[in-house]
């Protein structure tokens, strides 16, 4: 079996053991329970009405929180069966429905007025009203409530088991990272190098970012448990890894001087960090104490001591020391991340208790709000608000989805083109263009499984499990893989359409499927031009969110000398500010992607915003360096002689990065001017002696580092701002 092969298997097994499966499996049983409850009370018609019902009240059912759990499920049942009995007894009254349709749709959108939480039940409210017309709103809101019951007991049963998958979807995207690192310090040919390049690396943090929120939501939750301190304190561990990968990509192009011989033994201990995190993750996921992982500190040691002895014997050699300090500090930051890889083995298999000293009492701050609040509706309604921009565009996409429904020949299944509107049009371009391939796709990959299927004749309990099953894999992949979502979709309003609707045909069924498709994504396509929320518009104030976050991440994180320990109130200040600051880097990351797509004369200026990123992220690492020196090698710091030294780095970067003041930025020499790529790398610089026995020198010259990057920073911002203001032209 090939390497590729057996990688594929993997990473397929382990989807298969995900919290996405599982909660599509617990949506599929939570249906058929459903609907064979309605089947046993009230026979086969109310089972197939019913089953619709719990169809709209599980779209928002995915893994969260227990706290907050029923509230989440029952919006989008308390909002759409009103509609439904509106849409009921309007029918035959094509005008006056259309009007309601687009009132609908357009309350129904303003719900991403929430974000992500707020998508899902858009998507369910418009589903329950474009499929009026073939179910009764008594069984429909019967087999809503029955779910909302089903999904909020089914979320409490297992919570414990999404905690755990969570963390070790968490796991396997830091191995990841720790690959591409391992790969950029010596590149191996059979390694993508869009995942090497510095843009990869960005890319893939911002997605690391997200998931983290992800994992916050559900491990941080009430962590009173043995079980659940224990995925805590993994998670807090996890949290520190990140900063010690950030800070190792800064060593990456100083690292390009050193032969790769050198390099090899660093680089295979990084992979083999990677293999022992996949391992560890793999044991989540089976239920099984996890291995002991590697201990590479003898390797580690050997390596510092060789790079010392060969600099010794070459003195005064100049660049022999530097590769021997390079080395040093290389090694060094690579022996903390293995220190956490061993700390989260230790944690796993309960060899280690876990500190969470500042999480336990407040881990309320650290995690999403799990109820609905007004403020997010109350801030919508001004002109250049995307949530608002999108409601409106939705509302009219329907209108006109429905106006050429009524003129179709087979308008009586016109409900598929505002579905697909529905799910198409999304709230950018960027998404728009992604869901409409993958569901024109979907659908006729799908459409041509449920004909093949509606041919053979069978029974309905039969159509009733293919029914339950589609819907099991279109939510279990919602996230993951949309065509996937769009293939069981697909499936799924076909056979329910049939049993709806019995003497169909299902060749013409596959025609009219497609066609409608393709009619619903062309009209979801070309709205997502009418007031659109082009990223230029909103992108301003990521870039000063960034600058914000950065300042206050940088005063918090130079702050952690005067801690006797990390513990307490500073600790907490200190997390929150350095969560901030990630998601705003990961937030300009998401919407400099998606506007690569836009069109050119609305698109930012891209080139800028990479060199932003990449000031952003170099920041964002010399502040992780810093907070390692101050943490983990306290015993070797003088801290009366460089307190100084961090009262004025931290007031510096404060001031440099306060855009109200104005700054003036410090000359560079010409090449440096003229280099436009993001860099995630130390500026070239005198490295310390090796032989210094103390720490002060490399805390200091992180420091400068710092205070440099945070120059490079500001001066990217002001350039970006100039030009979203109407400066020189983008060039991107």
């Amino acid at each position: 079996m090939t390497r590729d092969l057996q990688q594929r298997l993997r990473h397929a097994w382990r989807t298969l053991l995900g919290a996405d499966v599982l909660s599509g499996l617990s949506v599929a049983i939570g249906m058929s329970l459903t609907a064979l409850l309605g089947y046993a009370a009230f026979g086969t018609t109310a089972a197939i009405n019913i089953s619709v019902g719990a169809i709209i009240a599980l779209i928002p059912d995915t893994p969260r929180p227990k706290r907050g759990k029923l509230a989440h499920l029952i919006a989008a049942p308390l909002l759409g069966v009103p509609l439904f009995l509106a849409v009921q007894l309007l029918r035959g009254h094509p005008v006056e429905l259309g009007l309601l349709l687009v009132c609908g749709t357009f309350l129904a959108f303003l719900s991403t007025a929430w974000g992500g939480r707020g998508m899902p039940v858009a998507a369910a409210v418009m589903f329950a009203s474009v499929h009026e017309a073939l179910l009764r709103t008594a069984w429909c809101a019967g087999g809503a409530l029955l779910y909302v019951l089903y999904g909020t007991a089914s979320n409490a049963l297992l919570n414990g088991r999404y905690r755990t998958q969570s963390m070790a979807a968490l796991l396997l995207s830091v191995a990841a990272l720790q690959r591409t690192h391992a790969e950029r310090v010596v590149p191996s040919p059979d390694h993508p190098a869009d995942l090497r390049a510095p843009g990869g690396v960005l890319q893939r943090q911002a997605a690391l970012a997200d998931q983290l929120q992800v994992a916050r939501d559900l491990i941080l939750e009430s962590p009173g448990t043995p079980h659940r301190q224990r995925l805590a304190g993994m998670l807090m561990v996890v949290l520190e890894l990140r900063d010690r990968l950030i800070a190792g990509e800064l060593d990456i192009a100083p690292l390009q001087s050193v032969q790769p011989a050198a390099l090899r033994p660093l680089a295979d201990i990084l992979h083999a960090m990677a293999e022992d995190l996949q391992a560890l993750a793999d044991a989540l996921l089976l239920g099984r104490s996890p291995a002991p992982v590697r201990d590479d500190r003898a390797a580690l040691q050997a390596l510092r001591e060789q790079a010392t002895a060969q600099a010794a014997a070459s003195t005064p050699a100049p660049a022999a020391i530097t590769q021997a300090a390079l080395v040093r500090s290389v090694s060094v930051r690579v022996g903390d991340e293995d220190a956490a890889v061993r700390q989260l083995a230790a944690l796993a298999r309960g060899d280690a208790a876990p500190r969470l000293s500042a999480v336990r009492s407040g881990w309320q701050l650290f995690v999403s709000p799990a109820y609905w609040s007004s403020q997010p509706l109350l801030g919508v309604w001004h002109w250049r608000q995307p949530a608002l921009r999108h409601a409106l565009r939705a509302a009219l996409a329907m209108g006109a989805g429905f106006t050429l429904a009524q003129w179709l020949p087979w308008g009586s299944r016109d409900y598929w083109i505002l579905l697909t509107i529905v799910v198409v049009l999304r709230g950018s371009l960027a998404q728009t263009l992604e869901r409409r391939n993958a569901r024109v796709l979907g659908t006729l990959l799908g459409s041509g499984l449920a004909v093949g299927l509606l041919a053979l004749h069978p029974p309905a309990a039969v159509l009733l499990l293919a029914v339950v099953a589609a819907q099991g894999v279109a939510h279990a992949f919602v996230v993951r893989h949309y065509t996937t979502t769009a293939v069981a979709g697909s499936v799924l309003g076909l056979v329910l359409a049939h049993l709806l609707h019995s003497g169909g045909h299902p060749a013409f069924d596959f025609i009219e499927r497609v066609g409608d498709t393709l009619l619903g994504a062309g009209i979801a396509w070309a709205f997502s031009y009418v007031l659109p929320s082009w990223e230029r518009h909103q992108i301003a104030g990521t870039v000063r969110r960034v600058c914000r976050a950065m300042a206050r991440h940088a005063q918090q994180s130079l702050a952690l000398a005067t801690l006797a320990e990390v513990t307490g109130q500073p600790e907490l200040t200190w997390r929150l500010a350095r969560r901030e600051t990630y998601d705003a880097l990961s937030a300009l990351v998401q919407a400099s992607n998606r506007a690569l797509v836009e069109p050119r004369a609305v698109r930012p200026p891209l080139a800028a915003l990479e060199q932003l990123q990449g000031h952003g992220y170099q920041l964002l690492g010399q502040l992780s360096a810093i907070q390692s020196i101050l943490l983990l090698r306290r015993p070797q710091l003088q801290l009366e002689a460089v307190q100084p030294a961090l009262n004025d780095t931290a007031r510096a970067i404060e001031a440099t990065l306060d855009l109200s003041r104005p700054w003036q930025p410090v000359a560079t020499a010409p090449d440096e001017a003229e280099d436009e790529s993001p860099r995630l790398s130390a500026v070239p610089e005198d490295l310390p002696d090796p032989f210094e026995p103390h720490s002060n020198a490399w805390l200091l010259r992180r420091l400068a580092l710092a205070r440099r990057q945070a120059g490079d920073l500001r001066a990217a911002t002001d350039h970006v701002l100039a030009e979203l203001d109407g400066g020189p032209p983008s060039r991107a």
